[in-house]
């Protein structure tokens, strides 16, 4: 199979459904330090996957998908931080936890792939 688009790439979309998720999840937070860090890790991941698929060869490629993959790590870890001083929900923490997961796994995937 071939991907003629970034928007076609489905850790592309997950990511992008994360993002979303971060930003509304978020949105009424007055740590903007916390907050600011976690919206921009979770940008990161989209727009890494975006721009090393636009370079158009597999190295560069994959090396992005390692960018964005640390940066889904990086999301993970401070929704471990959000979650112990109750900054979300049981719930919200489990649906991005488990999104993020499914991310990594696709972004790993994709980098054997190449």
């Amino acid at each position: 199979m071939v991907i003629h688009r970034f928007e076609d790439i489905i850790s592309w979309q997950k990511s992008k459904e994360l993002t979303v998720l971060i930003y509304s999840v978020f949105s009424d937070s007055r740590d903007f330090g916390f907050k600011d860090q976690i919206q921009r890790a979770a940008v990161s991941i989209m727009n890494n996957i975006a721009e090393g698929f636009e370079r158009r060869t597999n190295k560069e490629f994959t090396h992005f998908l390692f960018i964005a993959k640390g940066s889904c790590g990086e999301v993970r870890s401070m929704l471990y931080i959000a979650k112990e001083l109750n900054k979300i929900s049981n719930d919200d923490f489990s649906k991005l936890h488990s999104l993020s997961e499914e991310i990594s796994k696709l972004l790993s995937g994709l980098i054997k792939t190449l």
